[in-house]
């Protein structure tokens, strides 16, 4: 196959490096057919995203930092003047404080607290409000999510509550936008060897450990979540809307270790 997504096109928001779960995205979205732009933070992460855009075939990177509504004003405005319309966004965007994410949740500073919920959350629905009025046939929105969002994982804290009000919003954002035939969903992996998991102390045990004990024996990747991402913005997913689904070996169907890591 490779015109699942022919004649699709969209933004794919969070790409750091060729490891980032957002690039395992962008290739199978690109390898099925899908026109795409980028957007990027900053010189340094602009340097990383042009190559990998380039071998996509894309021309189309934009500076855009979430925080600022001029910004996000300027992004949206650019991919009408070049497309008129677009079909699907993917928001790979969360961001905590790391020395935060290694003590104890309860404390939580109130600043780490908003710049968390803002960037993790908020600016997925910031994203939505803009991205819906450049899909006047419909459309798919992606972002990601992780199973901290509802059991307690280490090293997770602030991050995990994130993650609880962006699958919350992935549910009314679906309700909201539905009778525009705009489907709203998250992807949920397991951890995966990428800069942002790099930063939650930990990261390798964890990693260890539900490669040990998921039923499948493994941990995602990022071909695997590349795959899910084309079936949910093609139209194979025209009737899924307001889902976390999850590509995480099946670890989290687990109430205990497997017998022989007990």
């Amino acid at each position: 196959m490779a015109d699942l997504m022919k004649g699709k096109r969209g933004l794919v928001m969070g790409v750091a490096n060729e490891r980032s779960i957002a690039w395992g995205i962008a290739s199978a979205l690109a390898s099925e057919g899908a026109d795409l732009a980028f957007t990027y933070q900053g010189e340094a992460f602009g340097r990383r995203v042009a190559p990998l855009a380039a071998s996509v075939g894309s021309d189309t990177l934009i500076d855009c930092d979430v925080t600022d509504e001029a910004s996000l004003d300027a992004t949206f405005a650019q991919l009408k003047s070049k497309w008129g319309t677009i079909d699907f966004v993917v928001h790979a965007i969360a961001f905590s404080d790391k020395s935060e994410l290694a003590g104890r949740f309860i404390n939580t500073s109130r600043e780490n607290f908003r710049n968390s919920l803002t960037i993790s959350c908020y600016s997925f629905i910031d994203i939505a409000r803009r991205a819906a009025d450049l899909m006047p046939d419909g459309g798919t929105l992606l972002t990601l999510t992780y199973q901290g969002s509802n059991r307690v994982t280490p090293f997770y804290n602030v991050m995990g509550v994130a993650k609880a009000a962006l699958e919350a919003s992935v549910r009314y954002l679906a309700n909201d936008l539905g009778p525009q035939k705009i489907r709203v969903n998250a992807i949920s992996p397991g951890p995966m060897k990428t800069l942002a998991g790099a930063a939650i102390a930990g990261a390798r045990n964890t990693y260890r450990q539900t490669e040990a004990n998921a039923p499948l024996r493994s941990n995602a990747t990022l071909e695997a979540v590349g795959g899910t991402a084309v079936y949910l913005a093609s139209d194979y997913g025209a009737c899924t809307t307001g889902e976390i689904v999850r590509v995480d070996g099946g670890y989290h169907v687990l109430g205990m270790p497997q017998p022989e890591n007990l």
